[in-house]
């Protein structure tokens, strides 16, 4: 099966293609850390509405906390994602690789803390029990692919693989089998 070309990113870890906003919910990553690690989530504001700006919001410390009785529940988090991915398939990016987006929370993978430090983080617009739209693995694969050239990723993983307990995302919709067999 093809897959679309890889995306270009320059040096600092910005994607050519995705539309850049800027999130403050960053820093900088421990010196010599490599960037192993890439994490896949879902997320919608309010959970199950999709194609609204409150991610986006959310992410840039936009949000209006009032603007949904549901937003009172994560009033002033501070977080981010590298990437995050419409339904429609459209890309945004928050944050630069080169930089710690604030998207992994309590989290251990291979016996290392604070997976923030080592990882990338893509959000999918979604929820668990919905499977995710063509558009968002047609965007999903050559990032995937782009980001494996540029960084020395040792695995994708699921959110619920690095904070099992605590977190539930991408979801049983997500089809893995067309992330993990990108590399045949």
């Amino acid at each position: 099966m093809s897959h679309p070309a890889p995306f270009t990113l320059d040096m600092a870890g910005w994607l050519s293609t995705a539309r850049q906003l800027p999130s403050p919910n960053c820093d900088m990553r421990p010196e010599g850390r490599a960037i192993e690690l890439i994490v896949v989530h879902n997320i919608s504001l309010p959970p199950g509405v999709f194609d609204g700006d409150a991610v986006i919001e959310l992410f840039t410390n936009q949000l209006d906390w009032d603007a949904n009785p549901y937003y009172q529940s994560i009033r002033d988090i501070k977080v981010s994602a590298h990437f995050f991915i419409r339904r429609d398939g459209s890309l945004i990016q928050f944050v630069p690789c080169s930089l710690r987006a604030w998207h992994a929370g309590v989290s251990s993978w291979h016996g290392c803390e604070r997976c923030n430090d080592f990882s990338i983080g893509i959000e999918l617009e979604g929820t668990d029990d919905l499977p995710f739209t063509e558009a968002q693995y047609t965007s999903l694969i050559p990032l995937l692919q782009s980001l494996k050239q540029a960084y020395p990723i040792r695995a994708v993983v699921g959110h619920s693989e690095i904070a099992p307990g605590r977190k539930t995302d991408p979801g049983v919709c997500f089809e893995w089998e067309r992330v993990r067999g990108m590399e045949a």
